[in-house]
């Protein structure tokens, strides 16, 4: 469960990474780059979404028999 976490804490790393790489972009009016470092950070977001339920779901089974 703590690998879990772990995986989804970097995710979300990842996705504000590539959240600030595109707005760099987006200022000095490369469109193309920033999109596609947007369409990254939301790929990490989502996955870190993923994870983070999937650990959460985990967390309350622990101890259940």
């Amino acid at each position: 469960m703590h690998e879990l976490h772990r995986k989804a804490a970097e995710e979300h790393t990842l996705a504000a990474q590539n959240h600030r790489t595109a707005a760099e972009h987006n200022e000095k009016g490369n469109h193309e780059a920033a999109m596609y470092h947007s369409l990254r950070a939301l790929e990490h977001s989502d996955h870190a979404y993923k994870l983070s339920n999937e650990a959460h779901s985990k967390s309350g089974k622990i101890g259940v028999v």
